[in-house]
């Protein structure tokens, strides 16, 4: 019987990588004529971007600042993030999962300040009292280390949780991790190609609740 539902953050409670995307390349188009697609962007969503600016940083003549990079991204989003919403289907399903007594925790590459934030700001906090971020483990998504400590601080074995994410390296580290994981591709993540031991969905009203029994 399962006891615990795990929900990636960004994308997946929130469509933060849209925008993120969005921001990127025009910062990038902008500031370095550098032309960012999507097929390169989505390689990194749900880890960190080093290997993207590594990338990047071979087609310029001279590596970007990549401080100052986050900043302007940062400062751009910040102009966009009360208009974001919540995943289509989200709340409902969050409600359903309390109401059926499952434990939930957010198991996220972001920071815990960034995921809190977005949690304060849309009434979620108390939904979540299990929350690891980047600043918990050595290693983040792909690898499954996240998931680990979200297992042991929730108390539950993983073969009594699930996972829910959106991108292909999210993915891997719940199946790494031995967690059963539903996957609900947003705008950015809907072309990769997912693990086979991952269960597609379309969307949360298409949450699979036989898996909680």
């Amino acid at each position: 019987m399962k006891k615990a539902v795990i929900f990636d953050f960004d994308g997946t409670i929130i469509d933060t990588e849209s925008a993120w995307f969005d921001i990127y390349q025009e910062i990038l188009k902008e500031q370095h004529g550098f032309n960012l697609t999507l097929g390169e962007f989505v390689k990194v969503v749900g880890s960190t971007d080093g290997d993207l600016f590594d990338f990047i940083d071979q087609s310029l003549d001279v590596p970007m600042d990549r401080t100052a990079f986050h900043d302007q991204v940062n400062a751009r989003f910040e102009t966009i993030r009360e208009q974001l919403a919540l995943r289509e289907g989200f709340l409902e399903t969050a409600k359903e999962l309390k109401e059926r007594g499952m434990l939930l925790a957010v198991a996220s590459s972001s920071n815990r300040n960034w995921i809190e934030g977005f949690l304060k700001q849309y009434g979620l906090i108390e939904y979540f009292p299990i929350i690891v971020s980047a600043e918990d483990v050595e290693e983040v998504k792909p690898n499954p280390a996240i998931y680990n400590v979200a297992l042991k601080r929730l108390g539950v074995t993983a073969d009594e949780a699930i996972a829910v994410e959106d991108s292909y390296n999210g993915s891997i580290a719940a199946i790494s991790a031995g967690v059963h994981c539903l996957i609900i591709p947003n705008d950015v993540t809907r072309s990769l190609s997912f693990h086979e031991k991952g269960q597609l969905i379309e969307s949360f009203a298409d949450f699979d609740y036989e898996l909680l029994k």
